[in-house]
């Protein structure tokens, strides 16, 4: 199975520009998905802007026609489960047949942001509850759910409902374990500590290959990259 290969928008800026003008590309050149993180401010760094999730997507919905998009991940309780649920209905009916519902639990790296506007630190086992019941939800209305982590209990919940997982920076042995219980997306840096936007096709080929012959159906890349070479090693993939 060829993977389809993605991208996370550039979201930690306080004009959201850029990342509509990267979707835009991406939508042309071919790239199969446009993805954005759901934080409050870049982790570890409460001085810098963020984009806020869902309006982004409402734009990026608006300036494509194929891509496929979504949060990589909304975390369950940083709403009421209702109104998270409702907003992956509102932008499932702005690009329809389009919309990859990617939720998450958070973990100790983003308690921060909870501290910090005063929402509750509910225990992982609440939160897991609530991440099932809002995949349940989704699954019912037909979209694309993908539960980010690797934790044993969290993956659990994927394989339980049905939904994809979603491993970040995942290696090939340990996408192939998962790929052999469900099907799994793998999201990461090309290279961690290396800007992506110094690689070319084949340097994205060494990161994609291995993990696709593993069994990812989906390849998400972390931003910068460069879009151009994203989508040589696109086609490689395809015709390879």
């Amino acid at each position: 199975m060829t993977p389809r290969i993605g991208v996370m928008l550039p979201v930690f800026r306080d004009d959201p520009a850029e990342a509509l003008a990267v979707a835009a590309e991406a939508d042309r050149l071919g790239i199969d998905g446009v993805f954005v993180y759901d934080h409050l401010w870049p982790m570890g760094s409460p001085e810098r802007p963020a984009l806020a999730p869902f309006p982004l997507l409402g734009a990026v919905a608006a300036v494509t026609s194929r891509v496929w998009l979504g949060p990589l991940v909304a975390r369950v309780r940083v709403v009421p489960d209702h109104l998270l649920v409702a907003q992956f209905d509102a932008l499932g009916e702005l690009a329809p047949g389009r919309v990859v519902a990617g939720l998450g639990t958070g973990d100790h790296l983003s308690f921060p942001e909870n501290v910090a506007y005063g929402l509750p630190l509910e225990p992982a086992a609440e939160r897991r509850q609530a991440l099932e019941r809002c995949a349940r939800a989704l699954l019912d209305r037909g979209l694309v759910v993908w539960i980010g982590g690797r934790s044993r209990r969290t993956v659990a919940v994927a394989e339980a409902v049905g939904a994809v997982a979603n491993f970040w920076q995942a290696t090939p042995d340990e996408i192939a374990a998962q790929a052999a219980r469900s099907e799994v997306s793998w999201a990461g840096m090309a290279r961690p500590g290396q800007s992506g936007a110094s690689l070319d096709a084949a340097a994205l080929l060494e990161v994609a290959v291995p993990l696709a012959r593993a069994g990812a159906g989906w390849l998400v890349f972390g931003w910068p990259v460069r879009l151009g070479a994203l989508a040589e090693a696109s086609e490689a993939l395809r015709t390879g």
